[in-house]
């Protein structure tokens, strides 16, 4: 089972990226799937969750209204649209898993390794 993300890269300020995180050996509706991020010399941080029971998302204070998080159950995938991208959203993003279903930032069962998220202008 595991967790791949994809859709990083580099961008100016201003611009959008999709991240996707797809499942394998997991039915994604079922769980809970948070979207982490960690900036160079700085603590890894819960970003965007998507929860299993009614499809509650949650996002960071200084995200929202820029990034959507999303799923497609069919793709067993989930979408982290990031618009109006800033310099300060560089970093390495990754997807996690929490397999009672709920958004819970310290309680994920297991990690994708991340794909590289760069605002520069």
């Amino acid at each position: 089972v595991q967790l791949v993300e994809s859709g990083g890269g580099l961008v100016q300020p201003g611009e959008s990226l999709r991240l996707s995180c797809a499942a394998s050996g997991w039915t994604l509706d079922y769980y809970a799937i948070a979207w982490f991020r960690q900036a160079p010399g700085k603590e890894r941080e819960g970003v965007s969750c998507i929860s299993r029971s009614d499809g509650a998302t949650y996002a960071l204070d200084s995200v929202k209204g820029r990034f959507t998080i999303s799923r497609d159950i069919a793709k067993n995938t989930v979408y982290l649209q990031m618009n109006s991208l800033k310099p300060e959203d560089t970093a390495v993003y990754s997807c996690a898993i929490n397999l009672v279903g709920n958004c819970d930032y310290f309680a994920m069962d297991d990690w994708g390794k991340g794909t590289l998220v760069t605002v520069s202008s």
